[in-house]
């Protein structure tokens, strides 16, 4: 309000008050989801060595459990802003639909890429297509343009990603088979495909003017109920040794609740491809963990992959000229 009652009465102040205004309310609102993003990215950045301590657990086992208990402790704590919106989560049922299927489905093929290709080629393989699947998605439903800018950071931090996986890849010394990569790798890029959905499915329906707690709640709750019968399936050797019990319980928590309550606030302020593309921070940060905590070396490439994935935050975070208005 000060922005506005404060200019000129002539048209020209009064617009140049209003874009004012507006530009500093976005670019705020920007800022705070660009935060919320990568912390929730620092978050999942542990889930790799949280899973490594869980080796007897089976990848259908820790995804349908991270995902799936993480997901109804969102649908928990958003109970009361479900009930108050429910209307209107209802006319958006299909995008919620969607963006639920899409995350039933992410953490099986995630954890089951991880066992069959390794940790370090189904983690670049994941987090580096779901930028490109996010972007191919707003455009194709959206009929989002993509800027410059958006391909540029991709790029970069892309190619930053894969250096690390060619890094990581390389220090660890092994190799999955043939077919179990192939089928690794394939497995990867559906994770990634709907990362990016479940994403743009959330994002959209905010844009649609709700709140994103419910629709967080809405989309992963639903989402963690469809992970149910694999989490009974599957579920037998998580609750037999008191590490693997805590190991599980760590990434339902913290990456899964906690980071993706984050991500959903972030995802209330930015695009979904621009969300996807910072979340490519994650290995980075799983690779500092590893020379940090496990105390393994990182060769010349990761380092390089790492400043490179620092590049591209820079090209999508810094902050875009604001609008110029010319009085009459």
């Amino acid at each position: 309000m000060t922005g506005v009652s404060g200019v000129g009465t002539t048209g020209s102040g009064t617009t140049r008050g209003t874009t004012t205004g507006t530009t500093t309310g976005t670019t705020t609102g920007t800022t705070t989801g660009t935060l919320c993003v990568l912390a929730a990215a620092v978050l999942w950045g542990t889930t790799g060595t949280a899973a490594a301590t869980a080796p007897a657990v089976g990848p259908l086992a820790a995804g349908a459990a991270a995902m799936g208990v993480g997901g109804l402790l969102q649908a928990a704590a958003a109970l009361g802003g479900l009930r108050r919106h429910r209307a209107a989560l209802r006319a958006q049922r299909r995008t919620l639909l969607l963006a639920a299927c899409a995350v039933a489905v992410y953490p099986l093929a995630f954890y089951s890429s991880m066992r069959l290709a390794g940790v370090a080629v189904g983690t670049v393989v994941t987090i580096g297509s779901a930028p490109v699947a996010a972007a191919l998605v707003e455009r194709v439903l959206d009929a989002r343009p993509l800027t410059r800018r958006w391909a540029l950071g991709a790029a970069t931090g892309v190619l930053g990603v894969l250096l690390l996986g060619l890094a990581d890849h390389g220090a660890e010394g092994t190799a999955a088979g043939g077919a179990r990569a192939v089928l690794g790798i394939a497995l990867g890029l559906l994770a990634g495909l709907t990362y990016a959905l479940y994403s743009w499915g959330a994002a959209r329906v905010m844009r649609r003017g709700l709140p994103a707690g419910p629709v967080m709640g809405a989309v992963f709750g639903a989402g963690g109920v469809l992970l149910l019968p694999v989490l009974l399936l599957t579920g037998g050797p998580i609750v037999a040794r008191a590490d693997d019990f805590a190991a599980v319980a760590y990434l339902a928590l913290v990456p899964m609740f906690l980071g993706y309550v984050l991500f959903g606030r972030g995802l209330a302020a930015v695009p979904a491809s621009t969300a996807t593309t910072l979340s490519l921070v994650e290995p980075a940060v799983a690779a500092a963990i590893a020379v940090v905590v496990l105390e393994e070396r990182l060769p010349v490439a990761g380092w390089v992959g790492t400043a490179l994935l620092l590049a591209a935050l820079v090209v999508l975070t810094a902050p875009s000229p604001p609008p110029r208005v010319v009085g009459r």
